[in-house]
């Protein structure tokens, strides 16, 4: 049966015609965009200033930790890849994670920077933490599953494909 009057209790919130729940939903992914912004710049910088990480060989390098997972990863062929240029594949893992994090915290084509991300998290469990017995004890899985809210939805606030999107609009005089 439906009735002509509102029977709900919920008062506008922020936006004149918007409720604290229809609010909510448009900042719940702004935490876990922060989150996953924050920590792969970390992550990249901490790759790029540790000056073991960086070599082909010795302890705490990046040849040496491939060379350890390569018999017991998912895809041993992307190991041996990586072991062809260790430094050039840290490098590569380096600056691709602070691209990531860059664009997902300041929300630059922010779909594309959780994609890389995705990607990113994806190549790491198939070769490092697939070894993790029980899975779950492996966190690159769950950075993966972590993106694909980002990449489904993007980042629809607090970022320049918000303000973006906003100036085409203002130009073209409509919705875009």
């Amino acid at each position: 049966m439906t009735h002509g009057t509102r029977m709900d209790t919920q008062t506008p919130y922020l936006d004149g015609d918007r409720s604290w729940r229809d609010t909510a939903t448009r900042y719940a992914l702004l935490p876990l965009r922060v989150f996953l912004g924050v920590t792969f710049i970390y992550a990249g910088l901490d790759k790029l200033t540790d000056s073991a990480f960086m070599k082909a060989s010795g302890a705490g390098s990046v040849g040496e930790t491939m060379r350890a997972v390569r018999d017991s990863s998912a895809i041993p062929a992307l190991v041996d890849l990586s072991l062809k240029s260790p430094v050039g594949f840290g490098y590569a893992i380096a600056f691709g994670e602070l691209a990531v994090g860059i664009g997902t915290l300041i929300g630059l084509l922010a779909r594309i920077a959780a994609l890389g991300g995705a990607l990113i998290s994806l190549s790491l469990w198939l070769t490092i933490s697939w070894q993790s017995d029980p899975y779950y004890y492996g966190n690159d899985l769950a950075y993966l599953m972590a993106w694909l809210p980002l990449v489904l939805a993007g980042a629809s606030v607090f970022s320049l494909d918000a303000a973006l999107r906003a100036r085409r609009r203002q130009r073209t005089g409509g919705y875009r």
